[in-house]
C-alpha cells in the first residue's frame, strides 16, 4: 500500500495542483492520497471526492523560530550574492532600519552572517531553527496527524512559505520521507532559502535543475528530477476550453479588431502598471498604435480600487478581475488564502488563446502567454534616474537576463519603444516566434500534456 500526502499551502497551489490533472492522476497512482490544507477545508468541496482532506492548524512563527529562519535566509543571500544581481537586490530589501526588536535583530543577523555564511552554518540556523519546533502544541498535533496517517511520502506543492517548516520537522523526527515543487521560475536564483530541507526536489526545467544545485551544494542530483510545471497545464485541458464567440460574447468585444490583453503584477513589485494603461489607451485614443479591443487583467493577489479612476476615464477599456475568493480573514499571509475559482481559470485560458498581443511587467504572465505562442512585451520605464519605481532593476535578475538574452520578448523601457513594439507585433504576430518556442523549453523542459501524471509516477518511484 503506498500512502500520499499533498501539502497545499496558498490559493496559487490549489490551482496548480487541484485544478490541473495531478490530483486526478495521484489518485490513480496511489492506494490512497490524503491532502493536507493550509487552506479551509470547505473550498475543495465539488473539487476534491476521493481524497480526504485534512485541515491544518494554522502556525504562526516564535520569535525564536524567525530569529533562525531569519538567520538562514539572510546567509543564504550573503553566501549567493557575488555576481547575481537579484539576490543583492532582495539582500537589500532584507535589512531594516527599523528600531524594533526584530529591526535589531535583524541588524544582528546582517553583521553575523557577513561572516557565517557557508553552507555550513545554513544547515546549523536551519537545524536551530527546526529544533524551536519541538514543543509547539501546533507542531505536536501535526505529529499526532502524520502518526495516525501513516504515509509513505509527504509531498509540499511550494518549498518557501515558513510555515510549513515545522510540518517538515515532524516528518523528519517520523523518518517520512518528504519531496518539494519549487514553485516559480525565479525562487533558486533570486529569492531567499527555502522553509526547510527536503528528501527530493521536483524542478521545471532542466535549467532550474542546474539552479537547485549551483544554490543548494547539498542537494544530491539523483534527488531532483525534471518534470514540468503544472501552472500551465490547464491549457490543455477539455474542461477549460472556451470557444471564440464566448470569449467575444463574455468581453463585449469588437470582432473586427485584434485584442491586447495587459496583465497588471501586484502593487508590490508592478508598482507603474497605471503608466502603462494610461500610456497605451491614450495612445489609442489619439491613433498612435492601430485600434484594438483592450483588456485589463488585474493581478489575483488584490482588489480592483487601485484602477477604480480608469474604468471611468477609459470606457472603452475591458476588465478582467481575476475571480480569486478571500477564504479566511486575519491569515499572516492573507494574499495566500485567496482561492482560484474555475471561471477564471476559464477565463485566463481564453484570454491566452483569443489575444492577440501580451504587454506586462516581466510577470510570469510572460511564460503563460508564450505556451500559446503569442507575441508578448514586457514594459519597464522606471530606473534610479527618471524618479518612476525603478522596475529596469529587474532586468539584472537572473531569470530575466534569460529573457532578455532570448530575444523571445520586446523590452520597452519608455512609450515610443513600448507603441512601436505594439505596432510592429499587430502586424507581424509570428516576430519572434522561434525565440519564444526556445525560451519555452529553458524554463519548462516538459510537455503541458501529462504534467500532472509525469509528477505523480516521479513521486511513486522515490517512495
Amino acid at each position: 500500500m503506498k500512502k500520499l500526502a499533498v501539502v497545499i499551502t496558498d490559493g496559487v497551489g490549489f490551482r496548480n495542483f487541484i485544478l490541473s490533472d495531478f490530483l486526478v492522476e495521484a489518485e490513480k497512482t496511489f492506494n490512497e492520497v490524503v491532502v493536507f490544507s493550509c487552506l479551509p477545508k470547505e473550498v475543495y468541496s465539488g473539487f476534491v471526492t476521493n481524497s480526504r482532506i485534512i485541515e491544518l492548524d494554522v502556525f504562526e512563527e516564535t520569535f525564536s523560530t524567525w530569529l533562525f529562519r531569519k538567520a538562514k535566509e539572510v546567509a543564504h543571500l550573503q553566501l549567493h550574492k557575488k555576481n547575481n544581481f537579484g539576490i543583492q537586490d532582495n539582500l537589500r530589501v532584507n535589512n531594516s532600519k527599523s528600531k524594533t526588536t526584530r529591526g535589531y535583530a535583524t541588524r544582528f543577523i546582517f553583521k553575523l552572517t557577513s561572516v557565517a555564511h557557508s553552507e555550513k552554518w545554513i544547515q546549523r540556523f536551519n537545524s536551530w531553527q527546526q529544533k524551536t519546533f519541538k514543543n509547539n502544541p501546533i507542531t505536536k498535533g501535526y505529529a499526532a496527524i502524520l502518526e495516525d496517517e501513516k504515509i509513505d511520502l509527504l509531498f509540499f506543492t511550494h518549498q518557501r512559505p515558513p510555515f510549513i517548516a515545522p510540518l517538515v520537522y515532524q516528518a523528519e523526527q517520523l523518518k517520512i520521507k518528504t519531496a518539494s515543487f519549487i514553485f516559480s521560475w525565479d525562487n533558486l536564483a533570486s529569492k531567499g532559502r527555502m522553509a526547510a530541507n527536503f528528501d527530493y526536489y521536483l524542478v521545471w526545467s532542466d535549467l532550474m535543475k542546474t539552479e537547485l544545485e549551483q544554490f543548494y551544494s547539498s542537494v544530491k542530483k539523483e534527488t531532483i528530477e525534471v518534470v514540468g510545471t503544472p501552472q500551465f497545464e490547464p491549457y490543455v485541458m477539455d474542461k477549460y476550453e472556451v470557444s471564440r464567440e464566448a470569449f467575444v460574447t463574455k468581453f463585449n468585444l469588437d470582432t473586427s479588431l485584434k485584442t491586447i490583453c495587459f496583465s497588471c503584477g501586484d502593487i508590490s513589485t508592478s508598482k507603474n502598471d497605471e503608466l502603462y494603461i494610461e500610456t497605451i489607451a491614450n495612445a489609442l485614443l489619439e491613433g498612435k498604435i492601430h485600434q484594438v479591443n483592450l483588456i485589463i487583467r488585474t493581478s489575483p493577489a488584490e482588489d480592483s480600487i487601485r484602477f477604480a479612476s480608469f474604468v471611468e476615464r477609459f470606457p472603452f477599456i475591458k476588465w478582467n478581475y481575476p475571480k480569486w475568493n478571500l477564504s479566511r480573514e486575519g491569515h499572516q499571509e492573507v494574499w495566500s488564502q485567496r482561492i482560484p475559482s474555475v471561471e477564471d481559470v476559464m477565463d485566463l485560458r481564453s484570454l491566452l488563446e483569443f489575444s492577440d498581443l501580451n504587454i506586462n511587467m516581466l510577470s510570469t504572465m510572460s511564460l503563460d502567454f508564450i505556451q500559446l505562442d503569442k507575441p508578448v512585451i514586457n514594459t519597464v520605464f522606471g530606473n534610479h534616474e527618471n524618479g518612476l519605481y525603478d522596475d529596469q532593476r529587474f532586468l539584472n535578475y537572473a531569470h530575466i537576463v534569460h529573457v532578455v538574452n532570448s530575444n523571445a520578448t520586446k523590452i520597452a523601457k519608455n512609450q515610443e519603444e513600448l507603441l512601436a513594439a505594439i505596432n510592429l507585433y499587430l502586424e507581424n504576430p509570428n516576430l519572434d516566434s522561434d525565440n519564444r518556442k526556445q525560451l519555452l523549453q529553458l524554463q519548462v523542459s516538459k510537455p503541458l500534456s501529462g504534467t500532472g501524471k509525469r509528477i505523480a509516477e516521479t513521486l511513486l518511484k522515490w517512495m
